[in-house]
C-alpha cells in the first residue's frame, strides 16, 4: 500500500488566506436560521486560527465581511457586525496567549462605532505579540483597494512628491491595504470553502501568483484536517512564477 504523503515543515506557505463561505448553507441543511451558520462560522475561526498557528502558518487572512455584503438584510448585517464584538471580547485572551497580532484591514471609517472600536482595540491589545499575524479583511473589496491606492498615488503626484514615471510594482503595494504586513503581503496559498470557485474580489493584486484551493466543504465544516489537506495540495504544486524551474 502507497505511503500516504505528508506536510513537509520546511515548505509551508508562509502565508494563507481563507474566502470563509457557505455559512447560511451550513445552517439551512440544518433547518436553522441563517445567523446559526455565521455564529458556528464564528466558533470555527477559533479553530482554524489555532491549528494555523501551530502548524507554523505565519499570517492568515480571513475574508471576515466584503464591501458587497451590504446588501443583504438588515438584520444579518447587524449580526454580522456584532459577531467581531463577541468574538474579540471572548477569543482575545487566547490570542495573546498564543502570541498571535492581529491585524484587521478594509474601510474601517464605514463600520459601525461598536464593531471598529472592537478590531481598533484587538490590534492594539496584541500589537506586541510576535507569532502568527491573524488578518481579517472586514468592510474589504478589492477593487475598492485599487482605487483608494490609485487616488493616493495620484495625490502625491498632483503635490510634486512623487515622480509619475517613477511609479512601479512596489509603488502600487506599498498603497494597498496589506502594506503592513511587509513581506507577507501576497498570499502563497488561497482556499475557499463551500465549492464555489471564483476570488470574489477578494486581494485582486495580491493574488497574482497565489495557489488557489476549492473545497466543498462549508466554512463551519472545515476542519485542521482540511486546512492541512489544503496545504499538502499546495505543496504538489510546481510554482514557478512565470519561469522555468531547471
Amino acid at each position: 500500500m502507497a505511503k500516504q504523503p505528508t506536510l513537509d515543515p520546511a515548505r509551508l506557505p508562509a502565508h494563507v488566506a481563507i474566502i470563509m463561505d457557505g455559512n447560511g448553507r451550513w445552517a439551512k441543511r440544518r433547518f436553522l436560521p441563517r445567523v446559526a451558520g455565521h455564529k458556528q462560522g464564528m466558533e470555527n475561526v477559533k479553530t482554524i486560527t489555532m491549528a494555523a498557528s501551530h502548524l507554523g502558518i505565519k499570517c492568515l487572512t480571513l475574508y471576515a465581511f466584503s464591501t458587497e455584503n451590504w446588501k443583504r438584510p438588515d438584520s444579518e448585517v447587524g449580526y454580522l457586525m456584532k459577531l467581531p464584538v463577541d468574538f474579540f471580547n471572548v477569543f482575545m485572551p487566547d490570542l495573546i496567549k498564543e502570541n498571535v497580532r492581529v491585524q484587521v484591514m478594509g474601510e474601517l471609517d464605514a463600520l459601525p462605532a461598536a464593531t471598529r472600536q472592537a478590531a481598533e482595540a484587538a490590534m492594539a491589545d496584541t500589537a506586541k505579540n510576535t507569532g502568527m499575524i491573524l488578518n481579517f479583511a472586514l468592510n474589504y473589496g478589492g477593487r475598492d483597494e485599487l482605487v483608494l491606492a490609485t487616488q493616493q498615488i495620484a495625490q502625491a503626484a498632483a503635490a510634486g512628491q512623487l515622480d509619475p514615471a517613477t511609479i512601479d510594482a512596489s509603488t502600487v503595494a506599498s498603497h494597498l491595504m496589506t502594506a503592513p504586513l511587509g513581506k507577507l503581503a501576497d498570499p502563497d496559498l488561497l482556499i475557499r470553502t463551500s465549492g464555489e470557485e471564483r476570488i470574489s474580489n477578494f486581494l485582486l493584486w495580491q493574488l497574482a501568483y497565489s495557489e488557489l484551493v476549492f473545497t466543498d466543504l462549508y466554512w463551519p465544516d472545515f476542519t485542521p484536517a482540511a486546512l492541512e489537506a489544503a496545504i499538502l495540495e499546495y505543496q504538489q504544486r510546481d510554482r514557478r512564477f512565470g519561469g522555468l524551474n531547471s
